[in-house]
Formats: C-alpha cells, structure tokens, sequence
C-alpha cells in the first residue's frame, strides 16, 4: 500500500488467496440494453457468485489473513445480509465461528442463507450502521475480530478482483458502473482498473433514499445521513467508511443516484430480458443506464453486484417495476349502483384488450354519492399507450376514475 489507497499488487495478492475459493463470474453482453442505448454494454454477473454476492470476496480475504490465534477468537459481522452470508461461508471454510449482527427486518432469505453457512444471529436496531454499533461492542467484549463491511484494506482488495476480471474478460472497457453502499466493492475495482486501463471511467450509483456519497463529496469528508429509505436494502449505508471515501473521492469519476422506481424497472428488465436474478442493489448500475444518469464511453460493464432477494420483495417489485412501465394498473372507477354495471364496466376494459387482475366492489366510501359505488381494479396492459388508451376508452363511456398506481 502506498499512503492510504492500495495498489494493483494489493489486488493481485488477494487474487491469489482466492484462486479456487470464488468463481470468475460471467461477463455477458446486453443485446437488449446495446440496443437501446446504441452503445456496447456487458454485465458483470456477480449475481451468480458464490453466496450470491461479490461480498465472499473480501470477506475470505479478510479472515484468510487472521491468525491462527485470531481465528479462534471468532469473527464477528454487521449486514443487512449480503456481506453476513459472504462472511458466513469464509469463516466455516476457514474453521473460524462467526457471529453475525443483523438490523431487524432483515430479509428473511438472507437471515436463513446466513445461518445455513453456520453463523450465529443476532438483531441490533434498524440499519447496518446500527448492526455495526453492535458488532464492535461484541468484538471488545468477546476478543472477536470484527469483520468490517467494506473499511479495511483486506476488504477493499478482496472486492478489487471483479476488477482485475473485468479487465481481463473485456480489455478495451471505456466505463464500469456499480452499485455503492459504504463504497468497498468501487474502491477496490478502481485501484484495479484504473492501474491497468488509466483511462477507463469509474461510475458509482446509489439509491437516492439513501445517498451518502453525494454529500460527502461535497463536503470532501464523510458526511452521515440521518435516515435511509430504499428498497436497495445492500447498499442502504448511511455514512461511508474513510478508507473507501478516500479512494472514491480520489479515483472514482462520478457517483450518480437512482429512485426506487428506477431500480423496480431495471430489476425487471433484467428478469424479464436477460432471465437474471438480482436484488435491487445489484440492478442499480443497470438503472443508472438505463436513465441515462451515466455519461457512456464503451463499451461499458454494469456490475450485478447481487442477486439475493427475498421473494415476497420481488413480488412487490415486479409489480412496482410493471406499473412504473405502464404496464401495471391500479384504478379506482365510481359507477352507478344498478344491475349490471359492473359487468359493463368489465365489457369496456375487455374491448380494449387489457388484462384485470383483480376487482373490489364497495358501497361503504363516505366519499361515494347516494346511489355510487366504487370498484378498485388491478389490470395487466401492454405498456403506456395501451394504458393511455384504457384511461382515455373508460372516461369516453363516461366513467369517472382515478389513478391510483401506473405510468399512463
């Protein structure tokens, strides 16, 4: 290391701890995105990675080095699920027990993957930053080792390595774009990538309900957000580390943020296009592009930086993804209450060839007139103008409505 940030070599020793532990992930090209965006764009699939995540990178590194004497202190972790199942499978690949802090309500899928690699769970306020807290208090207390989530040199050069293969897979890349949270995995692909290609654009997305970066930057130290709210729940860090700070404010050209809805449509294009399993956070470089938040030299590699997500979430956001698309529906129509209304009703929306979900009947509104009734409907269509033509068709037979969810 030379003064604060790491180097290639860092990297690269790292590599070699990991040479039969980690999968080289696929890199595979976007012929849906080039497409729409006229520009050659590659997919980094750590989606597909052991534990489902880039995050067993740094952590075997981490815990590789300990000492023996270390090891059998055990480790300990802070996560929201991501980096507990990457510390997890290293900590049992390595004999070493780990206890893993977790804020409440963490995705169930990740809490049973966790305990499935052997570690130990214990809840600790609402966020990571909270789980933190508690972790290192379990670490002066018991002599375990924390293992950080991102801050720690070891860390940041376990994640580097998607850089390194980055490079090796697709030499002539003009812009890599991932997600960040506390900032472990863009530092470490940073020094990589920008020691071999000092050209290549680094790009940072985070979710905008829980963007530390932005500030920070500005600020020119790390600056702690006072909340979090995103769907993005492995990159929802509310301050970030000062090592990682130091190496994104040095070596990363750009960090950009996303919505929530941004995030619901790339996570189902990505399904629905590419058959790729990621959590919101792994699709936020996907977002970012697809908004077009990121200036574009290609050919680019957007980073699926994880594909762990709890399938009542995914319910959720393929549902929030259609209707951000307009594909997806939600109408509230006051009609008149007589003998066969509804099925009128029903008629119209049918001759427009849309798809109903489902549908709710009610008298009972204070809000409804004598005589009114108010029927709540869920329906399919085939995008905004399909949606547009709906609306447009059900007031033209003078029903009156409101959107309550959907992209007319």
């Amino acid at each position: 290391m030379s003064g604060e940030l790491l180097e290639l070599a860092d990297i690269e020793a790292a590599r070699a701890l990991l040479t039969g532990v980690v999968l080289t992930t696929p890199l595979e090209r976007s012929r849906f995105l080039s497409r729409e965006l006229g520009a050659e764009i590659w997919l980094k699939c750590e989606n597909m990675q052991r534990a489902g995540s880039y995050k067993v990178r740094g952590a075997y590194t981490r815990i590789s080095r300990l000492s023996e004497a270390e090891r059998a202190r055990g480790v300990v972790a802070a996560s929201a699920g991501n980096h507990a199942q990457g510390v997890a499978l290293a900590a049992g690949l390595l004999g070493a027990r780990a206890t893993v802090f977790m804020p409440e309500g963490a995705p169930l899928p990740k809490v049973s993957a966790t305990k499935g690699y052997g570690a130990t769970i214990e809840y600790a306020g609402s966020s990571v930053d909270d789980a933190l807290v508690a972790a290192r208090a379990f670490a002066e207390r018991t002599g375990a080792v924390l293992i950080h989530p991102f801050d720690h040199p070891d860390v940041i050069a376990g994640q580097g390595t998607v850089g390194l293969e980055i490079i090796e897979q697709c030499p002539e890349v003009g812009t890599i774009v991932t997600a960040v949270g506390g900032g472990g995995l863009i530092s470490g692909v940073a020094v990589a990538a920008k020691a071999l290609r000092p050209d290549v654009k680094i790009i940072g997305v985070q979710a905008a309900g829980a963007a530390a970066y932005p500030p920070s930057l500005a600020a020119g130290a790390p600056v702690k957000l006072d909340e979090s709210a995103t769907i993005a729940d492995g990159i929802a860090v509310l301050r970030p580390g000062e090592l990682t700070f130091a190496h994104v404010s040095k070596l990363v050209d750009k960090v950009v943020t996303v919505s929530d809805e941004d995030l619901s449509a790339a996570l189902l294009m990505l399904l629905e296009r590419h058959k790729m399993v990621v959590e919101p956070a792994g699709a936020a470089a996907v977002a970012a592009l697809i908004t077009g938040a990121v200036p574009i030299a290609e050919p680019v590699v957007a980073i699926l930086s994880g594909g762990n997500i709890d399938p009542m979430l995914l319910l959720r956001v393929i549902e929030h993804g259609l209707a951000s698309a307009g594909r997806f529906l939600r109408l509230s129509v006051r009609a008149s209450d007589k003998p066969g209304e509804l099925a009128r009703l029903l008629g119209e929306i049918a001759e427009s060839r849309a798809n109903i979900v489902d549908v709710l009947h009610s008298r009972h509104n204070p809000r409804l007139s004598f005589g009114e009734v108010e029927i709540l409907l869920s329906v399919e269509t085939r995008g905004p103008d399909h949606s547009a033509a709906l609306i447009a068709a059900l007031r033209g037979a003078g029903y009156s409505l409101t959107l309550l969810s959907g992209t007319p």
